[in-house]
């Protein structure tokens, strides 16, 4: 993915498709992905060159106006977030003495909060989740020795705080070996179910 990403996040699917059409019309972005998620919200995410991106974020607010919900623009996103959200690290969380999760209301605070987290500290991130099956929440797990974990956690609070839209974080020191398999496996509790071996 290009250095700089952005992130528009609305309660209208029509007015999302408006904006992210302007979006690429008046600037010349190197990637968009636009699409519905859950609970009947449309996002829009923009890739490129930091100037573009810029550009495609100001007009995306100006369009979007009172139907944008959250939006970001991470002018150097790192990427373990961008491999975070196509696919989870299991051994993120296999290998860590500590978890740290953060759980937001919006798609784009988890995301920004997952990038302050990983640039403050020597963390794994094990997974992103955004939006579908998750009432549009959205919620990321880091892993790794404590103190790193919690250097991780305050720099990501910190950052999701302030939007209003940060729902609850926890550290867990010595995570149980139960847990830690389970989340090893699927972050997703329902795909965790959909797994699970037939009863008899």
């Amino acid at each position: 993915m290009d250095p700089a990403v952005g992130i528009i996040e609305l309660d209208s699917i029509a007015q999302g498709i408006l904006t992210g059409d302007a979006m690429v019309k008046g600037s010349p972005v190197g990637s968009i992905y636009a699409g519905t998620v859950h609970p009947g919200r449309y996002l829009v995410l923009v890739s490129g060159d930091t100037a573009s991106v810029d550009v495609a974020m100001e007009i995306g607010r100006d369009i979007g106006g009172e139907a944008v919900i959250d939006s970001i623009f991470l002018p150097d996103i790192h990427p373990d977030v961008t491999t975070a959200i196509v696919a989870a690290d299991e051994t993120a969380v296999a290998g860590g003495e500590a978890v740290g999760v953060i759980e937001t209301d919006t798609v784009a605070t988890v995301i920004e909060a997952a990038d302050a987290g990983v640039k403050a500290a020597p963390v794994t991130l094990a997974g992103v989740r955004l939006a579908d099956g998750l009432g549009g929440k959205g919620y990321l797990v880091f892993g790794g020795v404590l103190a790193e974990v919690e250097a991780a956690m305050e720099a990501a609070v910190a950052r999701a705080e302030p939007t209003g839209s940060l729902h609850r974080s926890v550290i867990v020191p010595q995570l149980a070996a139960e847990m830690r398999h389970n989340l090893a496996t699927d972050l997703r509790f329902n795909a965790r179910l959909a797994a699970r071996p037939a009863e008899r």
